[in-house]
This record gives structure tokens, C-alpha cells and sequence, in this order.
């Protein structure tokens, strides 16, 4: 963990969550050519304990799974060589179809719940999950129907006007004049860990960048890795998730890429769109 002062308080239902928000040690703006000199700090958490683990790749999340996730899940296969088939395109073209935005009508086989899982990945650790109309949307797209409603109350709770306000948000999440909030996430790679027709858990390896663009930010944009765990269940025909949870890494060596501006991040957040992914 990188130094820095921290703000915790507990929330969730089904038990006790935690809310973590790091704060850079010193204020102003850290763009105009400043190099990092590392690997910033990883996400703070927003836990929902006995329903469903959410993450939100804008404040930093380090949830630890009832204590059995590891700061590398995922990185290794028990010392085996990597399967090439992990990195393999399978030749099934992305989905054609959308609801609410978000890509739908996956294949019941294990293609499509990587497919799936890829995809919910991006729209759960977006910045639209802090927006609460566009919550609702994403809820009811992304998750079986019996979790629906305590998942969006307690995320109504856990994401509060006083919450979003410590991000510099407003109680539509929508970022001060002058700054743009951004948290975009980029899967890296996919796996099944278990599947039957009915239900599955899938891997999903990220990277991603959130934070505040903005020349007076104290939260600036910076990018992170971790994993989402993600268990589905087939419903509506169609693959939709029961919960999902995230772990650091694997992370690769930081880099020593000279920092944008903020205009110029802020720019480029808006201009570049995402993509539908297909395993």
C-alpha cells in the first residue's frame, strides 16, 4: 500500500463492509510531465457482504474474499506452463445485442461465460455504477433477478451524497466543473473456473485507470491491475451475475511513461470508446 491518509467506515448488509478512500499525501496537480515513480495505490473497497462483493475502480478496492484471495490470484497455474488456449482467440464474434447498454444474449457453453464475465467486468468498475440511474440500469441488466433489489439498496447506501462528495462528485456522480471523473477498465484476459450448464465462475484479468482529471485534483487519474471473480448463473437465457469479487495482480513491472496532462487525459477519456468483447 502506498502511504497516504485513509477514511474508513463500515456498511454492507449480511455482515460488515468496509469503505477505504485514499487520499495523495500532498495537494495540486501531479500532471504536466511528472513521471511516477511507481506503482500507486491500489483501490479502496465497497464491500456488500452475503449477496455480492462490488468494486469500484475509481477509488481504490482491495477486497480480500473472506480472507481467501491473494494479492496475485490468478497469476499462476500451480507452476505450469501457461495454456495457450488462455490467450487464444476462439473465433466467436462478439455479441450483436444490447440492453441498457451493456452487450446481452451470451452462449450457454463456457465461451459465453467468459464472454459474459469480459463484459460485466467493464460496466461494474466503470464510473456509470456511481451514477444511481445509471446503477439501477446496470443492476437490472447485470445480475439475477433475486439480488436485484437489496443489491441496489445497499449500493444506494454504500454510494452516498457524503461518499461521492470525498471524490469530488456531486449526488449524480457527475464530477465538478473544470475536472473529469474517470475509471475505465480493460480486461486482459479470461478464464472458466468451474461450469456446468446452469452456473459458472470465471476469471477475469484486468487493468484500468480512475481517478479525477482535473488541473486542481487531489485524486488524479492514475491505472491499476486486479482480478474480478465472477460467479453466473444462467437466467433469462442468458449468463447474468450472482456476485463477483476482485483481488490485486497479477501487475506487471511499473513503467516509466511520462504522465499526460490533465486536459489532455480528460480528452482522450472522452474521445476513445470501449469495446464488445468475445472470448
Amino acid at each position: 500500500m502506498s502511504p497516504g491518509d485513509e477514511h474508513e467506515t463500515s456498511g454492507g448488509y449480511g455482515g460488515t463492509g468496509q469503505t477505504r478512500t485514499r487520499y495523495p499525501q500532498t495537494p495540486g496537480d501531479i500532471y504536466g510531465g511528472a513521471r511516477r515513480g511507481g506503482r500507486s495505490s491500489s483501490r479502496s473497497l465497497v464491500t456488500v457482504v452475503g449477496v455480492v462483493v462490488v468494486l469500484i475502480a475509481a477509488i481504490a478496492f482491495a477486497n480480500r474474499d473472506d480472507g481467501t484471495s491473494s494479492s496475485n490470484t490468478g497469476s499462476t497455474n500451480n507452476g505450469s506452463k501457461p495454456d495457450t488456449a488462455s490467450t487464444a482467440a476462439s473465433g466467436t464474434k462478439p455479441v450483436q445485442t444490447k440492453a441498457n447498454g451493456i452487450p446481452a444474449g451470451f452462449a450457454q457453453d463456457q465461451q459465453g461465460v467468459e464472454s459474459a464475465a469480459t463484459n460485466y467486468a467493464t460496466v461494474l468498475v466503470s464510473a456509470e455504477i456511481l451514477q444511481p440511474a445509471r446503477r439501477t440500469e446496470i443492476v437490472r441488466q447485470v445480475f439475477v433477478s433475486d439480488k436485484q433489489a437489496s443489491l441496489e439498496s445497499s449500493l444506494d447506501q454504500a454510494y452516498s451524497k457524503d461518499f461521492l462528495s470525498k471524490l469530488g462528485l456531486d449526488e449524480n456522480g457527475e464530477a465538478t466543473a473544470g475536472n473529469t471523473y474517470v475509471s475505465r477498465t480493460v480486461p486482459i484476459g479470461t478464464k472458466v473456473t468451474s461450469y456446468s450448464d446452469t452456473a459458472a465462475t470465471a476469471e477475469v484479468w484486468c487493468t484500468g485507470l480512475y481517478g479525477t482529471a482535473g488541473s486542481a485534483s487531489t485524486n488524479p487519474v492514475t491505472s491499476d491491475w486486479f482480478t474480478l471473480t465472477l460467479h453466473l448463473r444462467w437466467a433469462d437465457n442468458d449468463w447474468k451475475a450472482d456476485s463477483f469479487s476482485q483481488s490485486d495482480g497479477p501487475a506487471p513491472v511499473p513503467g516509466d511513461n511520462k504522465a499526460s496532462t490533465a486536459d489532455a487525459m480528460a480528452k482522450a477519456v472522452q474521445e476513445y470508446g470501449g469495446f464488445t468483447y468475445a472470448r
